[in-house]
């Protein structure tokens, strides 16, 4: 479904580099492809990527679409002070877009892209008091890694920013107890992809957990780093690797209006 926009004369894809409008493309059909794989929380949740030949700035998805909608020109071009670029309709972002996203990517120029989502599966896991067990093969992907913030209210304040920065230390995962998760990375491919391992690492938490506290397996501490080490060792598969080119003839096949 393509969505129309009223913006200023002239196609974005003309009035954008040709940088951008790859990562626009990259964008929505990541937006797309989680959408399909449940994603879904109407308008809300964001996934932001810096623009490539414009470091200071990203592209987010409009406060009023859903991540099924999103495609290339619907996405807005945003600083990190939350001013909207060369767009009428909307002039500033504000909520998680802003003190989450944008709050990010001012202060870790290592990432690129920042996905934050709240998948019910998810927030089950975020509730739990040890978090993300290590008791699937895809939870071995976050072994030792995964983060941890406390729930102090909906991530509308700025001062939210630092204490999100504060927790994440340096890291690209975190479970925000109470709320969701956060995925970062060095590109769009690369969050869609973690978030999948770790959505379903969630889904079989919760599966396990049915069965009742202490009814599941726990590997030892050796086998979790052996798994965490193996994944680290392996090819590019968790940055995208041969799941992305998948994705996108997914994207084509579901609804090819994400290029537009």
């Amino acid at each position: 479904m393509a969505v129309q926009l009223a913006t200023k004369s002239g196609s974005v894809r003309d009035r954008v580099s040709a940088a951008e409008w790859e990562a626009r493309v990259t964008l929505a059909a990541g937006h797309r492809v989680l959408a399909h794989y449940g994603v879904n929380d109407m308008t809300y949740n964001h996934f932001a990527l810096r623009v490539p030949d414009a470091p200071d700035r990203m592209l987010v998805k409009r406060t009023d679409e859903m991540f099924m909608e999103v495609t290339a020109s619907s996405l807005l071009t945003c600083d990190f002070d939350g001013n909207v670029i060369d767009h009428d309709e909307f002039q500033k972002i504000r909520g998680g877009a802003l003190i989450i996203h944008a709050g990010l990517l001012r202060q870790r120029p290592d990432l690129n892209a920042t996905l934050h989502t709240h998948t019910p599966n998810v927030m089950g896991v975020c509730a739990h008091k040890d978090g993300l067990l290590p008791i699937n093969q895809h939870a071995m992907r976050f072994y030792g890694e995964m983060k941890y913030h406390e729930f102090n209210g909906f991530e509308f304040d700025p001062a939210m920013t630092e204490r999100l920065l504060n927790d994440f230390e340096g890291g690209k995962y975190m479970l925000l107890r109470s709320h969701g998760a956060l995925v970062c990375g060095a590109s769009a491919p690369e969050c869609v992809v973690n978030h999948h391992w770790l959505e379903m690492a969630c889904q079989g938490q919760i599966a396990a957990l049915s069965a009742g506290e202490g009814n599941y397996v726990t590997p030892s501490k050796e086998a979790c780093e052996y798994a965490h080490q193996q994944f680290l060792e392996g090819s590019n598969f968790l940055e995208g690797g041969k799941d992305w080119p998948a994705c996108l003839r997914l994207c084509d096949r579901l609804d090819p209006s994400y290029k537009e």
